[in-house]
């Protein structure tokens, strides 16, 4: 078990180690629940993806060329079939 120091600003900071051992690297999250009785989980909080950040992530695929809704279709499959993931 790791104790660790409250700053007088109510901050606190984790040792390298734990942070590894959590899969938190820099710049990125943490999520802290409150649970009864005066305890909590923490974990790395992990980015959920948007719609918007799709956008343009096959132009590169496309030569600038427009895809139709069968073609997109056809690259989530073979994506799929790649990953070893059965499309029925």
């Amino acid at each position: 078990m790791s104790t660790l120091t409250v700053t007088v600003k109510g901050q606190v900071t984790f040792r390298k180690e734990i942070l590894q051992h959590l899969g938190i690297k820099p710049g990125e999250k943490i999520e802290l629940d409150l649970l009864p009785d005066g305890r909590a989980t923490l974990r790395a909080a992990r980015p959920k993806g948007s719609f918007r950040a799709l956008r343009g992530v096959l132009e590169d695929k496309t030569n600038g060329a427009q895809l139709s809704i069968e073609d997109i279709n056809e690259v989530i499959a073979d994506a799929g079939a790649e990953a070893g993931v059965d499309g029925q």
